[in-house]
């Protein structure tokens, strides 16, 4: 099932074989809720706990490839959610970073992690909006809920040369990758519109 899901990601044109293989590899089926386990492996976006979803699976290969990962990339990733995502960075040898402001989905995914031997650099319970500005600079920002704007602080945190991908709008998102090309300057892309569960500022 998973090979078959493969297929399916590369015939919407994803075509980085690392990534691909972090498809092939990774259980998503554990990821998810035992209700809809049966259904892991179709390229479909489900429910998991706190009211938020588990990402298509194209979706998520499609941000990871945005990213252009290198072994050893220190990552900071918006959003932990289920820890799929997560795992396809950790299984591409990233450092990764991740926060999550869900506490129920926090707790929850932390203990999934330690049953299943996944180490982030480390697991933030906190605000995305914000960031991690005493572990900055990141190689690689990846935002896994809907901004209605690209937030400042995660500009400010990017590597030269870093890549931040978010998607951006309220209803409907447009896929954007940042590149950090000089410490004032960046370069903006749009790669298709896409439906995200929106990214929440703590307003405390």
């Amino acid at each position: 099932m998973r090979n078959q899901l493969v297929e399916i990601v590369k015939a919407k044109g994803v075509s980085d074989k690392n990534v691909l293989g972090a498809i092939g590899t990774v259980p998503r089926h554990l990821f998810m809720d035992s209700s809809f386990e049966d259904h892991a492996y179709q390229d479909k976006a489900f429910p998991i706990a706190a009211n938020q979803t588990i990402s298509q699976p194209y979706t998520v290969a499609f941000q990871t490839e945005l990213l252009d990962l290198k072994p050893g990339d220190k990552v900071l990733e918006i959003g932990t959610g289920s820890g799929y995502q997560t795992a396809v960075l950790i299984y591409l040898k990233a450092k990764v970073y991740t926060i999550e402001r869900q506490l129920e989905l926090y707790k929850k995914t932390k203990l999934f992690f330690n049953k299943m031997g996944y180490r982030p650099k480390k697991y933030i319970f906190g605000d995305g909006y914000i960031g991690l500005p005493e572990e900055a600079p990141f190689n690689s920002i990846i935002v896994t809920a809907g901004a209605p704007n690209i937030p400042k602080a995660l500009l400010s945190q990017m590597a030269i040369g870093g890549r931040l991908v978010i998607p951006v709008g309220e209803e409907e998102q447009v896929m954007t990758r940042i590149i950090r090309t000089s410490t004032k300057e960046f370069k903006r892309e749009e790669h298709g519109t896409f439906r995200f569960v929106p990214l929440l500022e703590n307003k405390n």
